[in-house]
């Protein structure tokens, strides 16, 4: 083997594909653990962090790793596809070295980590070797530093901050902006609490909103409680009224309470009414802004509605025919429209003309029960909601109804953890 180390960048492997070695593709490369060696040196790397089908992350030992570099990560062997936990002595370099402050030992100043490079060596294992870093200022008046300015330093020639001091996240969001919301959750869970709130609090609003909506509960509620009262509120308008609600409903009636008198008093209202009903009945499933449009809407009309990409599949599926007022509650409802019909007709077609006059909509205090079996049976993605006075309050979609069915914990419970070529976790 040669003597100079194979060394390689971590974010430039972010996102890289993992094969296995007949070449078939195992998933994709999201961070790097390494496991701290204190004074004795720089920290050992000891695998990589893959997320494979089913957007489960995974551990990949670095003995399985045959082949790495810029372009692709090739292992081999077998590992039992439990869902990757983070040990008390690891450290993912991605989630929790990105973005750290470090002081110069040169007495030049501190620098930001933007990258960790990592090197083989002859022993076959790999440690980290340099860091990236960014200055944003110097502290030494005639320092050969300039404001701003990007080096590679030697591990060595940095200290390293302890783990409970403030970490920006810049990086660490820029990096992942292609993730789907649920993917997003799905890293923010394999955080620490203190790096959760970090990254959450770097996020924008919407994209925040969007997170929270995929979390587990106690989840949502913990970073909702971290985040100064005016930016919750501002979240919590840019979540689904019924997603909002939710989330309501698990806070203390005081914080709910204030958090609902910083919100638009529009918005409010929306999830007001949703919290007034209990949460196993059809009102408190559904949502309170479906695709509602009148009778004499087009069908050119209702697919321009239809293709917004803010609104879910679900939703989507469907459009509601009311007399005006058109905000729930409206007036009198008439029926549904499909999206297959609207597909049938000419552009010009009156809604009213489509009516799915044989779909009965739910009373908004129908049980849950009620509310699977009718989807279930008509093989439906929403279905409409009405109150006591026939007037259309919102839809229950195939999503919410599954949201409630599973067990609380369903976003972390893989079950059965099968068996592939990917690498085994060692020790």
């Amino acid at each position: 083997m040669s003597t100079n180390p194979t060394r390689v960048f971590v974010a430039r492997l972010l996102g890289l594909d993992v094969f296995d070695p007949l070449g078939d593709r195992l998933g994709r490369l999201r961070d790097v653990v390494v496991l701290s060696r204190g004074t004795r040196g720089a920290p050992h790397v000891v695998g990589i962090v893959v997320e494979v089908p089913g957007k489960k992350r995974v551990f990949v030992p670095m003995t399985r790793i045959t082949s790495i570099d810029q372009t692709q990560v090739i292992c081999t062997g077998l590992v039992n596809l439990r869902r990757f936990e983070q040990r008390g002595a690891e450290t993912l370099v991605v989630a929790e070295m990105f973005d750290r402050r470090v002081t110069l030992r040169d007495g030049s100043g501190d620098a930001t980590i933007e990258d960790i490079a990592m090197d083989q060596h002859r022993s076959g294992d790999w440690f980290v070797s340099k860091l990236f870093v960014r200055r944003g200022h110097s502290l030494a008046p005639l320092s050969r530093l300039r404001r701003n300015e990007t080096m590679i330093i030697d591990w060595a020639d940095a200290h390293q901050g302890a783990k409970t001091e403030p970490q920006a996240a810049t990086q660490f969001v820029a990096n992942h902006e292609d993730l789907k919301p649920a993917d997003f959750a799905e890293a923010l869970q394999e955080m620490s609490d203190k790096r959760r709130f970090e990254v959450a609090s770097e996020l924008q609003d919407e994209r925040l909103a969007d997170v929270l909506q995929e979390l587990p509960e106690d989840d949502q509620v913990e970073i909702l409680s971290a985040l100064d009262v005016q930016r919750a509120a501002d979240v919590l308008e840019e979540m689904d009224p019924d997603d909002a609600a939710d989330l309501l409903g698990e806070l203390p009636s005081a914080q709910a309470e204030e958090l609902l008198q910083l919100m638009e008093p529009e918005g409010a209202e929306d999830v007001r009414r949703l919290l007034e009903y209990d949460e196993d009945t059809a009102g408190g499933l559904m949502t309170p802004v479906p695709v509602i449009l009148p009778p004499e809407a087009t069908v050119a009309e209702a697919l321009a509605h239809v293709r917004r990409e803010e609104l879910s599949p679900a939703l989507a599926s469907s459009i509601f025919i009311a007399r005006p007022p058109l905000e729930t509650p409206t007036g009198r409802f008439l029926g549904v429209v499909h999206i297959q019909q609207l597909l049938r007709y000419p552009p010009f077609e009156p809604l009213g003309n489509l009516v799915d006059k044989n779909l009965e909509p739910l009373s908004d205090q129908a049980h849950i029960s009620e509310v699977a079996r009718t989807l279930a049976t008509y093989n439906l993605n929403s279905l409409p909601v009405v109150n006591q006075a026939g007037r259309l309050v919102g839809a229950v979609t195939v999503d919410d109804v599954l949201d409630h069915l599973l067990p609380d914990d369903w976003r972390a419970n893989d079950g059965e953890a099968p068996i592939r070529r990917l690498g085994g976790r060692i020790g």
